[in-house]
């Protein structure tokens, strides 16, 4: 068994059972569960009453699951909002093809609280407040054997300990002094590079332009935040406590804004979400300028991950500031 940021990782499901919930351990029912569209989800029954979320890809991704479970320990140790419970990750080798894995304690949502977007509201808040300068510092352990330059010791306030992934691209979390730095260098840069195909010379120059002059319509934040990074509505899901729960994280250090943004793409935040937000901690003024550019970075995902559709969206927002 490997430990990497205190998340045990097994060679082989059985051996993470076993280690779990003892050596009678069997499962007893295995449901396929909706919803996603990178990994299968199961929910899995065991003889011991106990009842396990699985989800299972690949076994050369199991980057997939140490990043999602990096994530979410990083959010759980803000003590400031709630996320499932991670029991650990792994790869098997199957018995016709190996995968990869990860184990959640399986989550049974209750009823809504009366307040439950008032308390999102605030405890993301929290959230965004905690100290971040050990989600910058890189651990020892399998991330740091590479020899990417990223795994290099920390320097700067922005960015995360180790690269993850935002759907199912990777996501670089290079540590940077400059939130405007990192914004452009390890979020849009790249994203423009794989989408080039997509644009025309015009378009180029008008890219060109916009990250040259970032500076002009972003700011510096007046503190470093650790950010869910995949902030819409079908990231968040009601706990057995009728409050909400993060899931599904790409997270990283970054300022505070992006996260707010993200929420309001695709909808389903209410009114409340964000006058209890804001109640707490005003925004910068000007956020509504800015906010498509932190958006721009959502949209050129789903460019590369989905394809044309979401062209017009992406030099809509260029077109916008140049």
């Amino acid at each position: 068994m490997i430990q990497t940021n205190n998340i045990p990782d097994y060679t082989s499901l059985a051996r993470a059972l076993v280690e779990l919930f003892g050596s009678s351990v069997k499962i007893v029912q295995t449901d396929r569960v909706s919803g996603g569209d990178i990994n299968k989800a199961y929910a899995l029954t065991l003889n011991t009453g106990d009842k396990i979320f699985m989800k299972a890809n690949a076994k050369e991704n199991a980057a997939f699951f140490t990043a999602e479970a990096a994530g979410l320990n990083a959010i759980k140790s803000t003590k400031a909002i709630s996320t499932p419970e991670i029991l650990c990750t792994g790869t098997d080798d199957g018995e016709d093809v190996g995968y990869s894995f990860l184990l959640l304690k399986f989550i049974k949502s209750g009823g809504k609280k009366a307040d439950y977007w008032e308390t999102l509201g605030t405890e993301l808040v929290a959230m965004h407040k905690a100290d971040t300068g050990d989600f910058i510092k890189r651990s020892g352990g399998r991330d740091d054997k590479s020899t990417d330059k990223s795994n290099s010791p920390a320097d700067g306030r922005f960015g995360f300990f180790q690269d993850n992934f935002v759907g199912a691209r990777a996501q670089k979390n290079t540590p940077s002094s400059s939130w405007i730095d990192f914004f452009r260098d390890y979020r849009l840069a790249p994203q423009f590079r794989d989408a080039d195909s997509y644009f025309s010379s015009e378009d180029r120059k008008k890219i060109t332009k916009l990250l040259d002059h970032l500076d002009h319509f972003l700011i510096e934040p007046d503190y470093p935040s650790l950010l869910h990074g995949d902030l819409w509505s079908g990231n968040v899901m009601c706990g057995p406590d009728g409050k909400a729960m993060l899931i599904d994280p790409a997270c990283y250090v970054g300022n505070r804004e992006a996260d707010i943004a993200m929420t309001e793409l695709f909808g389903g935040f209410p009114g409340k979400f964000y006058e209890a937000y804001k109640k707490a901690a005003p925004l910068e003024p000007g956020y509504e300028e800015r906010r498509d550019l932190y958006n721009l970075y959502q949209l050129l995902n789903h460019l590369n991950i989905f394809g044309s559709g979401y062209l017009g969206p992406v030099l809509s927002i260029v077109s916008e500031y140049v």
